[in-house]
């Protein structure tokens, strides 16, 4: 008779799929000590639960650490919320922790929890609620107990990141009873004071040390609160509802201080990285405007009157000259045209003829006589060098080679 065999790979996987299908086993509430916890680099935490029978391996993953509020610690009892499976590598089972509460603080875990829900559904975690923290505050409001780490950290940093910066403290009683009520008065307080922002907050303890920040009251007056808050409560692991209400969240009063306090020696470097900036951008501005002075002075020297007036005046002058040449080669050009003219009617004037041994004669009434018929008793005769009077004796019409006397 054949027997079926089976690899480790599929028995493991067999036996997880059982696992997966026990619904029990998807979501258990286990209690037990917490034994060999090992917070891991990567986020992952390592650790075991045990009674006095037995124990089960735990480890809860990076991306479930928003179900834990505190930092587990040894021997310290606490219920985890999560899921049993089989890790198939080492074929072991272990419990995936998704929320870890102390043991014995169950009923407080649940009240907060149950106002968280509240006070989210009506909006006071929203985002858009948020004042911005200004970035050089003069005056900081702090809210928290007169003595303790948590004001003597904040006021050695303030000191040290800004010395120049006032603290205005209100001594608040910040766990026990009346502690919400101090807590509310002391907001309400600084915020007359006209402060510029505020840090509340406590160092760290228990679920019951810190519960004071967890009451409705204190969110509202943080909420409501026209200062920006800063809430500052406990080590960075414990949340508080006025984490969540707050403007910002500091995980430590120190942090806080941190976040609130400018610090003044950057401030000072930056300042003066803006003033070689500002010298930079001033020298390519001034050697800029100089440049188009410059531009604009070559430009003014051109389009100024006085330059185009001067053109202008050259110009004239050229004008001038080509008028003068243009007359001048038309007074040659006339007076050559005139000695032409003059030579031709020196062929036609008397006196040129009389040169050539002819003479014309005026009567007495001083007309040219060019008949007979103007001849009286005397006659004047034009000749070259002089005037001849003479007497008229006799005339004759001569007419084509015929005398008639």
């Amino acid at each position: 008779m054949a027997q079926n065999v089976y690899t480790v790979k599929q028995v493991n996987a067999y036996i997880k799929n059982m696992f997966t299908q026990d619904y029990m086993l998807n979501r258990i509430y286990v209690k037990g000590e917490v034994s060999n916890c090992k917070y891991h680099t990567s986020g992952h935490i390592y650790f075991s639960l045990k009674d006095e029978s037995g124990t089960i391996a735990c480890v809860m993953f990076a991306g479930q650490r928003g179900g834990l509020s505190f930092r587990m610690k040894e021997g310290q009892q606490v219920i985890v919320l999560g899921s049993v499976n089989v890790y198939e590598r080492s074929g072991s089972y272990q419990l995936y922790a998704k929320e870890i509460r102390s043991d014995g603080d169950g009923a407080l875990y649940e009240r907060f929890q149950m106002l968280k829900k509240e006070l989210e559904e009506m909006g006071m975690f929203a985002p858009e609620y948020k004042k911005a923290i200004p970035a050089y505050a003069k005056r900081i409001g702090v809210v928290t107990a007169p003595t303790g780490a948590a004001v003597r950290d904040i006021m050695n940093i303030a000191a040290r990141r800004n010395p120049y910066v006032q603290l205005i403290l209100y001594p608040a009683q910040v766990q026990g009873a009346g502690a919400k009520e101090s807590i509310v008065r002391g907001i309400h307080l600084l915020q007359k004071t006209g402060v510029d922002v505020m840090i509340v907050g406590r160092g760290g303890g228990s679920i019951e040390d810190l519960w004071a920040f967890n009451e409705e009251e204190v969110a509202r007056a943080i909420f409501e609160c026209q200062i920006p808050v800063i809430s500052a409560v406990g080590h960075e692991t414990d949340t508080t509802i006025a984490d969540y209400v707050a403007d910002l969240r500091a995980p430590t009063p120190s942090a806080a201080a941190e976040l609130a306090v400018s610090d003044h020696r950057q401030t000072q470097i930056r300042m003066q990285e803006y003033e070689l900036r500002l010298n930079r951008l001033l020298t390519q501005k001034t050697e800029t405007a100089r440049q188009k002075v410059r531009e604009y002075r070559m430009r003014l020297r051109y389009l100024h009157p006085k330059s185009r007036l001067m053109e202008r005046q050259q110009r004239l002058a050229e004008l001038e000259d080509s008028l003068r040449r243009l007359m001048e080669a038309k007074v040659r050009d006339s007076r050559h045209r005139l000695a032409i003219y003059m030579e031709a009617m020196k062929g036609l004037s008397p006196m040129e003829k009389l040169n050539h041994g002819y003479s014309y004669v005026e009567n007495e009434e001083g007309n040219v006589v060019r008949s007979i018929r103007q001849v009286k008793e005397k006659l004047d005769i034009y000749v070259t060098d002089g005037v001849i009077r003479a007497a008229v004796e006799s005339v004759r019409e001569v007419r084509y080679g015929r005398e008639d006397r």
